[in-house]
C-alpha cells in the first residue's frame, strides 16, 4: 500500500494500491469530508493511474490545490517511487 502524505487540504493522507496493469485499488483518504472523498475513491477503483492522474490534476477548492489534485500528485509520487526502486 502506498501512502501520501497530503499538503493543503483537509484530508491527511490518501492511501491506495496499485496492481501490475497500473490500476488503483483500496484508495482511503485519512481525513477530509467523507462522502466526497469516499464518492472519489469509488469512481477511481479499477481505473488506470494515468487515466485519473490526468482527470485530476489541477482541480481547485481552498487555495492551490484540492483533495483530488491531492490525489494526481499522489499518482506521481507513487510512479517516482517506482522509477527509482
Amino acid at each position: 500500500m502506498f501512502t501520501y502524505s497530503t499538503r493543503g487540504t483537509c484530508s491527511r493522507q490518501i492511501l491506495f494500491d496499485v496492481d501490475a496493469e497500473n490500476k488503483m485499488h483500496n484508495v482511503r483518504f485519512i481525513g477530509g469530508c467523507g462522502g466526497n472523498l469516499q464518492g472519489i475513491a469509488k469512481l477511481v477503483e479499477g481505473k488506470n493511474i494515468d487515466e485519473i492522474a490526468t482527470i485530476l490534476k489541477g482541480i481547485r477548492c481552498k487555495g492551490d490545490t484540492s483533495c483530488p489534485d491531492q490525489l494526481a500528485r499522489a499518482i506521481a509520487e507513487y510512479k517516482k517511487s517506482k522509477e527509482n526502486a
